[in-house]
């Protein structure tokens, strides 16, 4: 069985989808932000719940402010990406659900009135929602260069607060020179799934 997805959709997505180490110096819009946001948004989590919260990092106080958490071999490609995304997790994120869940609008102190609970759900799902925010980075043509290389309580002092945690930076632009590693090699399917 084939998928329906376009081939070249699927190649632009998926398997020609690579972390990108640099970035040309042509600016990253604002537009080209919102369309991404404006498609991505609608990716599924569990009761709507929808905790991602993005920094947009653009100015270059905030990108040396940025630069200083990371580790050293992400600083430099950071330091040159066009923009610079910090992805986090919105642990208060329950406040929104009577607006993202109107028909039951309960589930906000059913499930969420703990906040371990809800940290946990936070995390879960904001992930889940970084995985659609890097193929919509692809989706509008960019490339994107995921990081987990940080100091992570340095940056959400820096730039976030106690209700939230940071996942990820993510550098977007468009590939530069020398912009990929050779590909590594993936599992097959039988090494993964298993039918019970």
């Amino acid at each position: 069985m084939s998928l329906v997805l376009d081939p070249a959709a699927q190649d632009l997505l998926f398997r020609q989808a690579r972390t990108a180490n640099t970035f040309t110096d042509e600016p990253v819009t604002d537009e080209q932000m919102q369309a991404i946001y404006d498609l991505v948004k609608y990716g599924p989590t569990a009761f709507n719940q929808s905790p991602l919260r993005i920094t947009l990092v653009r100015s270059p106080e905030a990108r040396e402010r940025l630069v200083q958490h990371l580790s050293e071999g992400n600083r430099a490609k950071t330091a040159a990406a066009p923009l610079v995304a910090i992805l986090a997790a919105d642990n208060e994120f329950h406040e929104e659900l009577p607006e993202l869940f109107p028909h039951a609008p309960q589930v906000k102190d059913a499930f969420f009135a703990e906040r371990p609970v809800r940290e946990r759900a936070a995390g879960m799902n904001a992930a889940l929602q970084a995985a659609y925010f890097i193929v919509g980075v692809r989706a509008a043509g960019l490339a994107a260069g995921p990081m987990t290389g940080l100091d992570f309580e340095g940056v959400r002092k820096e730039f976030l607060d106690d209700d939230h945690t940071p996942l990820m930076v993510v550098n977007i632009g468009r590939p530069g020179p020398d912009a990929w590693t050779a590909r590594s090699p993936r599992l097959a399917y039988e090494d993964v799934v298993t039918t019970v």
